[in-house]
């Protein structure tokens, strides 16, 4: 199903630092993504990448000067056409030269070129980076709206250490999505948790899951990138990535969870509950590990708090709550169990059996049941596909389009 690069046209281009190795990936999640993509180069960029590599993986042959197209003005037709140009890497010289508005060659002619949104990716040694020259530049870059994605620390040409890597393509195309997607949910909180709690028996050993927290922390992305003002209650902290503009809060056990949540929840206008939060925790806690030769421990459990249904107990009035179901079996019967007794909006339901799907897999298949009677199946997708789809359904009723089911559903709580 697609994602918010699907469609659009992107001219990703491409300057002459050692980095522009990269792009050649950049260029290949683009097109996988659905982005028709137009490469152009630098002639500096030739020298460290070949147009013909691009010209075979891009959705029409690789530009690399103002003079050669079959077209008179290919700047033109490139800065029009765009739906967003990426420059990745871009040197401190096309920074500068876009900066100063100098058009010496086709990718800085394009640039001015066009009225699209536009990333820039610098990559540079960490002089050059920290020089003040391209610092001055970029506030102005950014002053006029341009986004940066931000360079990384690590391993730079010549076995040199500091800032200046060209990031990730993984992270330009997340930086991609998130200035092409909606701004539908702008100002909105939204609240969402993720991971598996674990509850201790003794200082070692635990009761747990299998929840990597990979479909939280992916609708947590989803909702930052529509401009939600997102904070990530979670116990995959260290363990999944977590985008900029998340306030994250590291819990472990479900009571962390459970205080985590219910502190902040009055004033989430979303609460979207997709951790796996522990039924059971044992009822006394060892001060000391177990040891085997004391023989097997008896381990008494007790049920933990019921977060989600204190929260459709206590919800405000316009609140929308989203529930998740992780099933084995009856996926649609239970689902909608879960969705009559906790009194929330939308219930999220898969078959964590089913291969490819849930704990630990970086893909999904769910359906969406709402309690205004909507039902919504999506096929086995990427988490951040199935965060899309459930942001769509959420925004829907942020604005009170859901129909009179969900009216219902708000007035109740």
């Amino acid at each position: 199903m697609p994602g918010h690069l699907a469609g659009r046209r992107v001219v990703l281009g491409v300057s002459g630092g050692i980095a522009a190795y990269k792009a050649v990936e950049l260029c290949r999640r683009l097109v996988d993504a659905g982005a028709w993509v137009a490469p152009v180069l630098t002639p500096d960029a030739t020298r460290f990448v070949g147009p013909l590599t691009f010209s075979a993986l891009a959705s029409e042959p690789a530009r690399t000067s103002l003079w050669d197209a079959p077209e008179p003005i290919p700047h033109t037709r490139l800065g029009r056409e765009a739906d967003v140009v990426v420059v990745a890497p871009a040197t401190a010289r096309v920074i500068g030269a876009y900066a100063a508005g100098i058009s010496d060659e086709l990718l800085t002619a394009t640039l001015l070129a066009t009225s699209a949104p536009v990333v820039i990716c610098p990559a540079m040694h960490a002089e050059m980076w920290e020089h003040p020259a391209v610092q001055d530049n970029l506030a102005t870059l950014r002053r006029r709206g341009v986004h940066v994605v931000e360079p990384g620390v690590g391993r730079l040409a010549g076995g040199d250490q500091g800032p200046g890597r060209l990031a990730e393509p993984a992270d330009i195309v997340a930086a991609l999505e998130r200035v092409l997607s909606p701004r539908d949910l702008e100002g909105r909180r939204v609240l969402v948790t993720a991971g598996g709690t674990r509850e201790p028996i003794d200082p070692v050993r635990f009761v747990g899951n299998r929840s990597s927290g990979k479909q939280g922390h992916a609708l947590a992305e989803e909702a930052a990138a529509r401009g939600a003002l997102v904070t990530l209650v979670t116990t995959a902290a260290g363990r999944a990535p977590v985008g900029p503009g998340i306030t994250v809060v590291a819990v472990e056990t479900a009571a962390e969870m459970e205080d985590a949540v219910l502190s902040r929840s009055d004033d989430a206008d979303a609460v979207m509950m997709a951790a796996a939060v522990a039924d059971f925790r044992p009822k006394a806690v060892a001060d000391q590990k177990l040891k085997k030769a004391e023989g097997v421990p008896e381990v008494v459990l007790e049920p933990t708090a019921d977060i989600l249904a204190a929260l459709g107990r206590r919800r405000r009035a316009g609140q929308v709550l989203v529930g998740f179901a992780a099933e084995t079996a009856e996926v649609r019967e239970r689902a909608a169990e879960k969705l009559r007794s906790k009194g929330i909006d939308l219930v999220v339901a898969n078959d964590v059996s089913a291969p490819g799907v849930g704990f630990e897999h970086d893909t999904n298949a769910v359906v969406l049941l709402g309690a205004d009677g909507s039902e919504q199946e999506v096929a086995l997708s990427s988490k951040r596909e199935v965060a899309r789809i459930v942001l769509d359904a959420v925004a829907v009723r942020l604005r009170g389009d859901a129909g009179s089911g969900q009216r219902e559903s708000t007035e109740r709580g």
